[in-house]
This record gives structure tokens, sequence and C-alpha cells, in this order.
């Protein structure tokens, strides 16, 4: 009789896990590692000094939050501007300022993007996330999620940096496995380069948007100011 292979939770972590990894090689983070040891926890929290979460719902229900030190933060956010052509004396300075928090956000956006594209492809169901929300923080907040998780299961992973800078991430989840009862055809992935270059493509856009607005402003300032 043939054996079902069975999904479990710490295996979606893995999936996780190599999402990080693999989103970060591409934002030109190479050697990015995580422990082999997985923690279990009680509770998930967001602590200093940069903490991102992002709300997951639909083929089962779950929390994904990754802290990070000021140090890891900053090595990430100089790595992923640099690999794009942009000059270091052009770069944020602090953690805490406006341009690293969208950084971060927008790469734990292609993260979390990354992870659902995966379950899609190897589990064969769907999860939608919210909008990930970044903010710089000096003490822990806990996090919970309104609805009620079903035998809710918690793990932490510790990663680091080629610098050895230190970033956690945990995941809260509902406990279930993934039963394959037959062989199927998985899609066709989807490139993780590809989806990096949509965000940065949007990205610009966005930028060139705020400065075009900033300038027409200062021209009706202008033209105000000459009475016209």
């Amino acid at each position: 009789m043939r054996k079902n292979k069975v999904i479990t939770t710490d295996e979606v972590l893995l999936t996780l896990c190599s999402s990080v990894t693999q989103v970060l090689a591409a934002a030109g983070n190479a050697q990015i590692a995580y422990s082999p040891m997985v923690q279990k926890i009680q509770k998930t929290f967001l602590r200093p000094d940069l903490g991102c979460f992002v709300l997951f719902d639909g083929g089962f229900s779950g929390l994904v939050i990754i802290n990070f030190t000021s140090e890891a933060a900053m090595e990430i956010y100089r790595k992923y501007m640099m690999s794009m052509g942009m000059p270091e004396s052009e770069l944020a300075q602090f953690h805490t300022s406006d341009e690293v928090g969208n950084v971060m956000g927008e790469l734990m956006n292609q993260i979390v993007g990354d992870f659902t594209n995966k379950v899609r492809v190897n589990l064969q169901t769907s999860i939608n996330q919210s909008q990930p929300k970044m903010m710089a923080i000096n003490k822990q907040v806990q996090i919970l999620i309104n609805t009620q998780l079903d035998q809710a299961q918690a793990r932490r992973v510790t990663f680091s940096t080629p610098l050895h800078n230190i970033f956690y991430m945990e995941l809260a989840m509902d406990k279930t496995e993934f039963i394959q009862l037959h062989d199927f055809e998985a899609a066709q992935d989807e490139n993780v380069d590809d989806i990096l270059a949509n965000a940065h493509s949007a990205h610009q856009s966005q930028q060139a948007e705020t400065a075009q607005a900033a300038a027409d402003a200062a021209d009706d300032d202008f033209l105000a100011n000459l009475g016209l």
C-alpha cells in the first residue's frame, strides 16, 4: 500500500525560511543563514530595534514577524540599495529613518509573497497576505491575531548575516497537516528576481510621482507669489 506524504507545520516553517534566504539573496544579501535549531514559543512579539509583521489567511491562517537589530537592518538595507546602484553617500544613516523602514517593509512584502506562491505551488492551496507593518520600536510589543487559530503553534528561528548580525523570525499558525493523496505536477514557480524587479519598479514609480507632486506644488507656490 502506498504511504501518503504528510507535510507538517515545521515543514511549512522551512518553506518560509527558504523564502527569507532566497529573497534576501536576490536583494544583494547572499549568505544569510538560519539556525538548524528552532524554538517553540507561546507568544509572538515585535522586538527592538525594527519589527515587521504580516497576517495571512485562506487555506490556513497565521502571522509572520521578523525582528531586526539595528545593525542587521542597516546591513541588509545598505547591501540592497547598493546592489541597485545607489551611491553609499546617499544612503540613510539610521535604522529609524523612513527610507530604511520603507525598504525593509518592501523586502518583507516580497518574502511573504514568495512564501504564499510556494504554498500555492507545493501545497495546492491559497493564502492571502496583509500589507506589512514595519516600525522602529524600543520595547517589545505582543502581537495577537483577532481570529482564533485552531490549536495555534508558534516557532522562532534565528538568522545571521555575513557580518554576524542577528535577526529573528516568528511564525504562528494553525496546527495543520497536508496529506498528499496522489502525485501531481507542480505549476511553474515565480522567479524571485522577477518579484523583486517588479517591486523595485513600483518603488521607483512611487518616488517619481512624489517628486513630481512636490515640483508641481513648488511651481504653484511660485506663481501664487507672483499673483498669477
